[in-house]
């Protein structure tokens, strides 16, 4: 598998040193220099075939020879161990639920598949690795899961104070062993800029091998391509084509389903919803990418004024905006519309979503209502509610009963490091 940077100004690399760089040496993003097509007699038996069994033909199409039929066997089989329902809403809308996995978030899709690809690499080195991933909820705690107890791998988790919700943060800093947690006095682009600053850091990079595990990692792409292939697999039979609509805050869950539709996935439309901080949604309304610092939502997860994955976004479509347009439609929402969707929802369906997942359903029927034709609508419920239990409980008036896995980190004690947005001292932190 060969990479490239999407500014185009660093050489071509093959899957392990762009999953160890993380970032190429110019600030860009690494990309395939060729998404395959899968054959048809794949999408032909689709229907037939387990997650894994989806996950192992997929990343053996896209990653070629560079990891043995057998090693990428074993990474999706022990990455990819548990279900993920999709669950009739209402006529024509599903909830694809990716939250089954052990932080209940669907970022243990990327975190669990990175952190076995890393350990495969690992096996023939004898060096240590040092990951740093910037967090604004679940990326954090699903990494720190995930790299739970790997040999040879230390990492570091930037989480912006007081932006997370109360059982993010425990699920943060109550891990220990080789995880560590950083307080950071700001916003998560602060905490996203501090992890790119290191990375281009000469002298950090002179002393320590290091490498992110946020999405701006190719490895955490690929995993997340699995999960619409598997949707499609349950829908086939029903004839209609998919629409998906994603909840969005970094976009590489949406370039995960845009790899999927390179590969021959046939989507009919994506939809990218959003709470207030709705810069890719105002990019595919006016043509225009203009980041601007975050604001503090409810759904705290997609609180990202600077979308990191927009160059891949931007590559994966064809570059232009009126091609963008044409494949994918832009929605955000309030937080007071957020928990009105929350309530009405459960009110008409009996269904409970976390406020991420309520913007995915909702952007979906606001989309569906402007397409033409009959189709099946999924969307990416990203989060179990009780993660965000403050913000869900008020809107259906229910308490929500803590999952086992939750309640034990709630029960433990915060462990964090406070430190300034002053890249200084994180660097410091990292070379001592």
């Amino acid at each position: 598998m060969e990479l490239y940077s999407t500014k185009h100004e660093s050489p071509n690399v093959n899957l392990e040193e762009a999953v160890f760089r993380g970032l190429p040496p110019d600030n860009g993003l690494y990309m395939p220099t060729n998404i395959p097509q899968l054959p048809t007699s794949f999408f032909e038996k689709i229907h037939e075939l387990s997650l894994p069994e989806i996950a192992f033909e997929v990343t053996k199409t896209l990653i070629g020879d560079e990891v043995s039929e057998s090693a990428i066997r074993a990474i999706v089989e022990d990455a990819i161990n548990f279900e993920v329902p999709l669950i009739k809403v209402e006529k024509d809308v599903y909830s694809l639920e990716l939250f089954h996995g052990p932080t209940l978030a669907f970022k243990d899709f990327g975190a669990r598949f990175m952190s076995r690809l890393m350990a495969h690499f690992l096996e023939k080195e004898e060096k240590e690795i040092h990951i740093l991933v910037a967090t604004s909820g679940d990326t954090g705690s699903a990494v720190a899961q995930g790299f739970l107890g790997v040999p040879r791998i230390k990492v570091t988790i930037l989480y912006p104070s007081g932006k997370v919700s109360e059982i993010q943060e425990k699920q943060l800093t109550t891990i220990g062993q080789n995880i560590a947690a950083l307080e950071i006095d700001g916003t998560f682009d602060d905490c996203q800029k501090l992890v790119k600053q290191a990375f281009l850091d000469e002298d950090i990079r002179s002393k320590k091998h290091m490498t992110s595990a946020n999405s701006i990692n190719i490895a955490r792409l690929i995993p997340q391509s699995f999960y619409y292939f598997n949707a499609y697999a349950k829908t086939v039979q029903l004839g209609k084509p998919l629409v998906f609509c994603v909840p969005s805050g970094n976009y590489g869950n949406l370039c995960g389903g845009l790899i999927a539709t390179q590969m021959g996935l046939p989507i009919k439309h994506f939809v990218a919803a959003t709470n207030a901080n709705h810069i890719v949604p105002s990019y595919i309304e006016t043509g225009n990418f203009e980041p601007k610092p975050s604001v503090k939502t409810i759904a705290n997860a997609m609180d990202v004024g600077n979308p990191s994955n927009f160059p891949r976004f931007l590559s994966l479509l064809g570059g232009e905006w009126d091609a963008v347009k044409a494949q994918v439609s832009g929605k955000w929402y309030s937080d007071s519309e957020i928990k009105e969707i929350i309530q009405k929802v459960y009110t008409e369906s009996n269904y409970v979503m976390c406020p991420h997942t309520a913007i995915g359903y909702q952007g979906l029927k606001n989309a569906l209502s402007e397409l033409s034709g009959e189709v099946t609508g999924v969307f990416l419920a990203t989060a179990h509610p009780a993660k965000f239990t403050d913000v869900v409980e008020n809107a259906i008036n229910q308490k929500i009963v803590l999952p086992q896995r939750l309640q034990a980190s709630v029960d433990k004690e915060k462990k964090s490091i406070k430190m300034s947005n002053n890249f200084e001292q994180l660097k410091q932190y990292i070379l001592a």
